[in-house]
């Protein structure tokens, strides 16, 4: 007589997407953990990037699910006591490319931070263009808690995002500040209750989905450009950016909703 095999349960996925008309959720699912990265976060995190790049979505959220964004890199799975600094290297390479993947997106990506984000984290978040923060969100970059480097764009993108010092303060201490402290600064753009904290996200996405995509994509591409480069260049840059722009179905739709008091319906 053969034994009764008890039923697979379906494994949740470490991220979830859902496409909501022309947005795309991203939900980090591993909140045991408090999301941290791992191999499943980062090819989640590639398949979000490649799924969001195609032509009928326009905007992209990423969310954390349970109490944390994202509390960085699950060095829980960082082998032996002495690691392997070639496949630690080849770990950071990977999770530096999806972050720059994010970064690189020619559409607006928002980040809805709900408690505790650190380290890794931190750093997705940095790649964000936009971020909306539940009231009592911590951030913190972490790295030096445990002697360790940012390595995925960290350095780098901190100090532009928040200002020198405190981007200093942050990576030096490695303590948490909160997202009201960051408002000031610009790098949060709005705090909102926990329980208010996807309804901003949605009204926030859906807006910039409404708006023409070549605009979106340009804007952004212009305003990443201006922090590296001379105000001349910048200005030629934005200058050249319109004239290609002025040739795009895009001008037309929007002065002719302008005349007629109606809302551009702009094409995918």
């Amino acid at each position: 007589m053969s034994k009764t095999e008890p039923a697979a349960q379906s494994k949740v996925p470490a991220v979830e997407l859902e496409a909501r008309g022309k947005v795309l959720w991203v939900r980090l699912q591993r909140p045991e953990v408090l999301n941290a990265i791992n191999e499943e976060i980062v090819a989640g995190l590639n398949a979000a990037v490649d799924r969001a790049s195609q032509k009928d979505i326009r905007a992209m959220v990423i969310r954390g699910t349970g109490r944390a964004f994202c509390a960085g890199a699950d060095l829980v799975e960082v082998p032996g006591e002495t690691p392997d600094t070639s496949r630690m290297t080849s770990i950071v390479a990977t999770v530096a490319a999806v972050v720059e993947r994010i970064a690189l997106l020619p559409k607006p990506v928002i980040a809805g931070v709900n408690g505790i984000t650190a380290a890794g984290g931190l750093e997705i978040v940095l790649a964000c263009d936009l971020v909306v923060a539940a009231a009592g969100a911590r951030f913190a970059d972490a790295h030096s808690n445990y002697g360790l480097l940012p390595g995925a764009g960290g350095s780098a993108r901190l100090p532009r995002a928040v200002g020198v010092p405190m981007a200093k303060k942050l990576m030096f201490t490695g303590e948490f500040v909160t997202a009201e402290d960051l408002v000031p600064c610009g790098f949060v753009a709005k705090v909102v209750a926990p329980d208010a904290l996807d309804q901003a996200l949605e009204r926030l996405a859906n807006s910039l989905a409404e708006r023409s995509p070549r605009v979106m994509a340009a804007m952004k591409r212009l305003v990443m450009a201006a922090s590296d480069t001379s105000l001349n260049h910048a200005l030629e840059a934005e200058v050249d950016a319109l004239s290609a722009y002025l040739r795009t179905p895009d001008v037309i739709a929007g002065l002719a909703a302008f005349r007629e008091g109606k809302r551009p319906v702009f094409e995918d």
